[in-house]
């Protein structure tokens, strides 16, 4: 499944931005600009949560933005602003980062312990 939509203008949602944003199976993609071109990708299995924010005014013109918190280095929070459809997408995000987390077999720590020294320790220390 693919999701192609264009950030938009507040103001009656349009589109008249130059940032597309692609959502498919295994990645996100964001190009943004005219004449200096930008594009951003995330993967999916890198994907550890998602939030949707909508608005008053992103109600009343029905979009919404995405944030897709990641362990990407270059965009740790991903942000899909200003676009229709947003609960399908996010709930479509939430679902697909989990099932390329399984495909992939990755796993996510986190220390549960809140020590941050304790976190950089070797556990090995005490043999």
């Amino acid at each position: 499944m693919e999701y192609r939509e264009k950030k938009r203008w507040l103001f009656f949602g349009l589109p008249f931005t130059f940032t597309t944003y692609v959502v498919k199976d295994e990645i996100i993609t964001v190009q943004e600009g005219l004449l200096n071109r930008t594009e951003n990708d995330c993967y999916m299995y890198k994907i550890v949560d998602v939030r949707l924010e909508t608005s008053l005014a992103e109600r009343i013109f029905g979009l919404g933005t995405v944030h897709c918190f990641s362990s990407d280095v270059t965009d740790p929070d991903l942000r899909i602003r200003h676009v229709k459809r947003a609960r399908e997408i996010k709930d479509f995000i939430l679902r697909q980062s989990e099932e390329e987390r399984r495909r992939k077999r990755t796993l996510n720590t986190q220390n549960l312990d809140g020590d941050p020294e304790l976190a950089d320790a070797d556990s090995c220390d005490e043999l």
